[in-house]
């Protein structure tokens, strides 16, 4: 199947944009825009040795550890993320997974957060069959866990857990009835290869995931790597324009490095088939193009935030 990607990611750029395009416009609505909030509610401290992340502690990042955020700050954090126009209201965790002690919470925030008419994304790291239970019990939409990159590539970024821990929870959280929010990050050296394969193995889940976050490496000081070097900008609006040909039905969000794209390479990447995006100022603890920022983007290219589902609307 990987050849099937590979075809389609070496198009010639003219080809696969109007394709990627094409393919948009039969599931969305090629102006509208999903806007989601991403707040970090325990930062730094982490046990995993995440090569890209300055929350990691074996990386030799000088970011404090915090205490997981109490229910009604976070509670408060969403409803300022609703008045502000995010329909989906994501949070996350920097742990190897959540302990037992810190499920309640965790629960309280979910149920919360639903009750305000936001859709709900956690992403705690790894999840055993109990948790996710548990997580489908509260209400939750959404759960985050990205593959990062190629299964091959996989040890050179992360050796803490394998490629193979990653689908472990990703099935889990399938087969307990909540939606996949799944992806990676392009940038971290990789090999065009490398690309390729982490698009083909999302798309060749058992369903694939119903979110897509594409992230451009921002390189953290005191990571490991910390002075790599830029990715091409066009390899971003290829893997976004393969993300969508290959996953039609899937909200592809541009993630992660918007704070360092040109507005005409965002507009790439939404002509690309991305439709998704994090909006505030700040992406756990990477910088985030700001809702004036975003605005004025929007305005410039005719976009519109998509608006909140209704009850009982598709995922």
């Amino acid at each position: 199947m990987q050849r099937r990607a590979q075809d389609i990611y070496t198009l010639p750029l003219m080809d696969l944009l109007f394709r990627a395009q094409t393919v948009h416009r039969e599931t969305f609505d090629p102006n509208r825009i999903q806007c989601a909030k991403l707040l970090s509610i325990k930062t730094g401290g982490c046990a995993e040795d995440c090569s890209y992340c300055a929350q990691s502690a074996r990386n030799g990042s000088k970011l404090s550890a915090s205490k997981l955020m109490e229910v009604q700050k976070v509670l408060a954090e969403a409803q300022k993320a609703k008045d502000s126009g995010a329909t989906r209201y994501c949070m996350g965790a920097a742990w190897r997974s959540p302990k037992e002690r810190d499920m309640p919470t965790i629960l309280a925030m979910v149920e919360g957060v639903k009750a305000l008419g936001l859709e709900t994304c956690m992403t705690l790291g790894m999840l055993d069959d109990t948790q996710v239970v548990q997580l489908k019990t509260a209400g939750l939409d959404y759960y985050n866990h990205n593959i990062d990159t190629s299964e091959s590539f996989y040890p050179s970024v992360i050796s803490t857990h394998s490629f193979a821990d990653r689908l472990d929870t990703l099935n889990r959280v399938r087969a307990a009835g909540i939606n996949v929010c799944s992806g990676g990050i392009v940038g971290l050296g990789e090999a065009t290869e490398d690309r390729i394969s982490m698009i083909q193995t999302l798309a060749d889940l058992p369903e694939p995931p119903q979110s897509v976050p594409i992230n451009m490496l921002m390189p953290m000081a005191d990571t490991p790597l910390a002075n790599v070097a830029p990715l091409d900008p066009i390899e971003m609006v290829r893997t976004i324009a393969t993300a969508r040909i290959l996953m039609p039905k899937s909200y592809v969000r541009l993630s992660a490095g918007r704070s360092a794209m040109s507005d005409e390479l965002q507009a790439m990447c939404f002509f690309a088939g991305a439709n998704s995006i994090f909006v505030g100022d700040t992406l756990l603890t990477a910088e985030n193009p700001d809702d004036s920022a975003d605005a004025r983007l929007f305005a410039k290219l005719g976009l519109q935030p998509e608006a909140p589902r209704r009850c009982g609307d598709a995922a």
